[in-house]
């Protein structure tokens, strides 16, 4: 007799500290977020659960909105999994909800933009040491920042901020939005945009604290992006300052 099993598929929203884990995506040797995730999950539903995440953050960064999905041979209790998984989960980890969708829906590929936010401290800060970069010593020109932020609306290739030698099939990235705003002695810049290669943020936010710097001009920038190679582009900015904090979808 055959048995025919119906695969169900759910979206997990949750947030998570990034400074005890490589990331979130599973790595050998390493703890990673998607590992303790997972390790929730099949403990609870009895079955081995494998999850699929909106992207794989850099070792450090946090999530404060981030999907993933799993696929399971049970229906869940929608209302009831978040409480029993953030009992499970250490408590830098958190669900916010669970919810049905179709078969097919895939948190990565069928996100349509994805915002990030990136941290300054302006002032020494004990309290923001683990969430914002400490750039005290030296003054930036946040007008020439936001200059040469709106020279990334003129590109969509942004090789010069991606990773060497990763998997990407394309560099190809359309922003949405590229802004720095100064509240005090802190600085935040947002950034939104269709997709974003691996350590492009921090990439493109060590390149803006040079322009803020002297170090080069606003306009410096489109050679920057023109050259196509990361060796081009400024130093990576610390990830203990990035937070993913959106992540769009037409559910």
């Amino acid at each position: 007799m055959l048995s025919y099993y119906i695969t169900l598929r759910y979206f997990i929203e949750f947030s998570y500290n990034g400074k005890n884990y490589f990331g979130y995506q599973i790595q050998p040797d390493a703890v990673t977020v998607q590992e303790e995730l997972e390790k929730a999950l099949s403990t609870i539903l009895r079955e081995e659960i494998k999850t699929t995440g909106a992207g794989r953050t850099d070792t450090g960064v946090h999530a404060k909105k981030i999907f993933a999905h799993f696929d399971t041979e049970q229906p869940v209790d929608e209302m009831n999994l978040p409480y029993k998984l953030n009992s499970f989960l250490p408590p830098d980890i958190s669900v916010k909800r669970i919810f049905k969708v179709r078969d097919d829906f895939h948190a990565r590929f069928d996100a349509t933009y994805r915002t990030y936010e990136y941290y300054i401290s302006l002032a020494k800060n004990p309290f923001t040491q683990e969430s914002a970069w400490q750039h005290w010593k030296r003054p930036l020109d946040i007008r020439k920042m936001n200059e040469a932020c709106k020279i990334l609306f003129e590109y969509e290739d942004f090789t010069s901020f991606a990773k060497l030698k990763t998997d990407n099939k394309t560099n190809i990235c359309k922003m949405y939005k590229a802004e720095w705003e100064q509240e005090g002695t802190e600085l935040k810049f947002t950034v939104s945009a269709s997709r974003f290669l691996r350590n492009m943020v921090r990439a493109i936010v060590g390149t803006m604290v040079e322009i803020g710097s002297g170090k080069i001009k606003p306009d410096d920038l489109r050679k920057i992006i023109e050259d196509k190679h990361r060796n081009a582009a400024g130093t990576s900015a610390p990830g203990h300052g990035l937070f993913l904090v959106d992540v769009g979808y037409e559910f």
